[in-house]
């Protein structure tokens, strides 16, 4: 599933050559996982001021109303300058002069949601509850702290809940823990201020890093301009049950919590 590494190097690729242009049609394929919420037409003529992100989900921002794209499970977008005409897995075509910007989403659990702004009931919905944004100044690490503190939860599914912080997906939570020394399974209530700290630091270094690499590609996401991230290269538990790890040398070991596999080192990660 796109993370938010993805979704900012999506954003990143678009956002640049959107900006500015004016909608001419949009062209729906099969059903999403939530229906657009507008007639198709009713977006032609309205022009895109801005793209935003708020976790997984892209706010394409137009001059009246906004876009909310979520890449699902297997999404991706593509812009392209001249696209050949829809295949059986392109379900959305947002068409301009100077080019059509296409979802495809073989599974189509992603989603294009119009709202008029962030306080209609639908943004409020699908974006109210979500946690800090882990790359911006407004995460402090007295926040994340004191919600760590409050919660009985093992750390890796309070990570992946994203009520706490968002984007912090499968790949980058077990990165992170084993950057921190912290083993998946430990209470986050447990979790000292000194590690706190460390996992805070963690956290934002594998996300910031992992943008850097154009995110992970692990079976068919691919950027706004089809390149393939990278991240997964230099991943050092993640995938690698059995395999020594590049610290210590000890087998890297996969548990499983709730439908998640979860890869940590056991001397690495102690406690």
């Amino acid at each position: 599933m796109p993370e938010l590494p993805e979704v900012e190097v999506t954003r990143r690729g678009i956002a640049s050559v959107l900006q500015g242009l004016r909608i001419e049609a949009v062209v729906l394929g099969k059903p999403l996982r939530w229906p657009l919420g507008i007639e198709p037409q009713a977006l032609a003529g309205r022009t895109v001021a801005e793209v935003q992100r708020r976790g997984k989900y892209l706010l394409l921002v137009l001059d009246a109303g906004m876009l909310l794209v979520h890449l699902g499970m297997s999404g991706s977008l593509r812009w392209r300058p001249g696209p050949p005409p829809p295949g059986p897995h392109d379900h959305f075509d947002l068409v301009t002069a100077q080019g059509t910007l296409r979802l495809h989403d073989p599974r189509r659990f992603g989603a294009v949601v119009y709202v008029q702004g962030l306080q209609d009931p639908r943004a409020r919905k699908l974006l109210g509850r979500l946690g800090a944004e882990p790359l911006s100044e407004g995460f402090l690490f007295e926040d994340w702290y004191a919600a760590l503190r409050q919660s009985r939860q093992a750390i890796k599914p309070l990570l992946l809940s994203g009520r706490v912080v968002v984007g912090a997906g499968n790949i980058y939570a077990c990165e992170a823990l084993f950057r921190a020394g912290i083993r998946p399974t430990t209470p986050a209530a447990r979790i000292g201020p000194v590690r706190a700290r460390r996992l805070y630091d963690a956290l934002r270094a594998v996300l910031g890093e992992a943008v850097d690499c154009g995110g992970t590609t692990l079976r068919n996401f691919s950027g706004a301009g089809g390149d393939a991230g990278h991240f997964q290269e230099y991943a050092q538990v993640y995938g690698r049950e059995g395999q020594p790890c590049r610290t210590c040398g000890s087998p890297v070991r996969m548990l499983r919590q709730g439908q998640r596999s979860s890869y940590y080192c056991p001397h690495c990660q102690r406690a």
